[in-house]
């Protein structure tokens, strides 16, 4: 009697976890059992976040024991020149953000995003403008006015030199001819707190770096830098909508040395792809306003490939490389 009662608590329990997380129930079989992943953010910084969340679900999708390397330095490129240098087994993978190929464009390190095989584009991370919730200022457009009539004062934030964030405020400042200066950081923790102590008018970022501020009540959203308003946050306009013609596409993924096999790859795709669907991280991303979108190596390739070009003609037309 004993027996059969546990066994229907043990069934009771296995059901009720394959509800919840149903990926749970598959599996995705892997070479390796430790991985490395290596991000250029600092602690609690957008691809910081990104990854410690995602291998939660990873890890018993894969079953792989995840580390997550933080290596800071060179906006990017001491990360980059690791992950490359690192044997191509699958052991050892790089969170890319358009960082890693800006950062090529305008420093060109010995080694770059093009010596990085790309495995993964997981998802589309929405931009969105903040200000301390004590701010004078309630909208971008009331942000901008206070610049254009106070100049030599204003002063915004984005996350490091070579970011998509520090290229979007510099086009945001040239489009309305003004010359603020875009002070950057090694992560959108070290910028959030310039933010919040008053030293810049405004930051932009993820939703991940700024949610728990957001929560607590000390900052307030000023606007995204997306195509249309985000879902979880309708009353939130976008640029473009206050009259600022700004869209900024910034997606996140994973890279690796040149020459990972091409069932490494496969494994990738299809561990992403249970995890996305999974009702445990489709609540996470929801809160986070990502935009899911899994691509496989082949695909991953010419994604990032595409978005090289388009960066480069931007980075034209503002002067910053010829």
């Amino acid at each position: 009697m004993r027996r059969h009662f546990w066994a229907i608590i043990l069934a009771y329990c296995t059901a009720i976890s394959w509800l919840g997380y149903p990926a749970a129930a598959q599996t995705v079989t892997y070479p390796q059992k430790n991985v490395t992943l290596v991000t250029h953010s600092s602690p609690g910084g957008g691809s910081d976040v990104f990854l410690r969340e995602l291998v939660k679900h990873l890890g018993p999708v894969m079953g792989v024991n995840f580390g997550i390397d933080n290596v800071r330095g060179g906006s990017g490129a001491k990360a980059v020149a690791q992950v490359a240098k690192a044997p191509a087994d699958g052991t050892m993978l790089y969170a890319t953000t358009p960082t890693y190929i800006q950062t090529t464009l305008l420093s060109k390190p010995e080694l770059g995003y093009a010596d990085l095989d790309p495995i993964a584009i997981v998802f589309f991370d929405p931009e969105i403008l903040y200000t301390r919730a004590d701010a004078p200022w309630k909208d971008l457009k009331e942000v901008i006015d206070y610049a254009k009539a106070n100049p030599g004062k204003a002063r915004w934030g984005a996350a490091n030199p070579a970011s998509l964030e520090r290229i979007s405020l510099e086009r945001l400042s040239r489009l309305q001819g003004l010359k603020v200066p875009v002070v950057s950081h090694e992560g959108g923790a070290d910028l959030m707190i310039n933010v919040l102590n008053g030293t810049l008018d405004m930051g932009v970022g993820e939703m991940q770096e700024i949610r728990a501020q957001l929560d607590a009540g000390k900052i307030r959203l000023l606007g995204t830098l997306t195509d249309a308003r985000l879902a979880n946050f309708p009353d939130l306009p976008t640029a473009t909508e206050q009259g600022f013609n700004l869209v900024v596409r910034k997606f996140r993924g994973l890279a690796g040395p040149k020459g990972i096999p091409d069932d490494v790859a496969e494994a990738w795709r299809k561990a992403l792809e249970i995890v996305v669907a999974s009702p445990a991280y489709k609540t996470q991303i929801a809160q986070e306003s990502l935009i899911v979108s899994v691509m496989g190596r082949e695909e991953a390739r010419k994604f990032t490939k595409e978005f090289a070009e388009d960066v480069t003609n931007s980075l034209k037309e503002l002067g910053v490389v010829k």
